[in-house]
């Protein structure tokens, strides 16, 4: 067992380890979350161990853990009225997700709170209620851990330590058509630039280069 949990567990940088003494939210401060909007969300298994499945031949190939995982994705459009599921990969450690909070274009940025709209339902970013993202994001954990943990007692799924997942997310606010286009080419391209992914385990780094597979300014789908 424990041979099958070290083949599964990703590298992670010594930063990575000192970080977790310093935890702190990734949210942006004073945003309400809860306003309508496209957001691109990343999920990260915890110690990015690879438990969802594996890449071959540029395609994932989902084990049954990752099955669970896509199929309660996929429940949040039932649990939750205020929001749409877009496009999705679940890769073998981390998922990427396009969420949708209705009630407005897709092309427009959510308003800050605080900020004025020039008139209109957002202004001030109070009038649209709705379940936030952070609840979203959080039911959506929570029922995948709740299934994966018995899948390790009677499927022999692969066994994690702590937590299924990390304990932050990382989120994009989609500003316009012609990024939500670039993001969902990149959710569907996700498996086949595995090799070049910084959160595979068998990739070797350059010196200096960290793991990472939360979006950063250089990302290509970024307007």
């Amino acid at each position: 067992m424990k041979d099958e949990r070290d083949r599964a567990r990703c590298n992670v940088p010594l930063q990575d380890n000192l970080q977790r003494h310093h935890r702190r939210s990734i949210r942006l401060r004073g945003y309400d979350y809860s306003q309508a909007g496209a957001y691109f969300v990343t999920v990260c298994a915890h110690d990015r161990m690879c438990l969802f499945g594996e890449i071959m031949d540029g395609k994932m190939h989902l084990n049954d853990a990752g099955r669970m995982v896509e199929k309660w994705w996929l429940a949040l459009n039932r649990k939750f009225s205020t929001m749409e599921t877009d496009e999705y990969i679940v890769m073998p450690n981390h998922f990427h997700g396009i969420v949708v909070i209705v009630g407005a274009d897709l092309c427009v940025c959510p308003v800050p709170v605080g900020a004025h709209a020039g008139g209109g339902a957002h202004a001030g970013g109070g009038a649209h209620t709705g379940a936030p993202l952070p609840a979203i994001i959080q039911w959506f954990k929570t029922m995948t851990t709740n299934e994966y943990i018995p899948g390790v007692k009677t499927s022999g799924w692969l066994p994690f330590t702590g937590k299924l997942w990390q304990r932050n997310y990382y989120e994009h606010i989609i500003r316009n058509e012609e990024s939500l286009n670039h993001i969902r080419e990149y959710i569907a391209n996700n498996p086949m630039q595995w090799e070049l992914d910084r959160e595979n385990p068998n990739m070797v780094l350059q010196k200096g280069q960290p793991h990472r597979v939360a979006p950063t300014d250089d990302e290509p789908w970024r307007i």
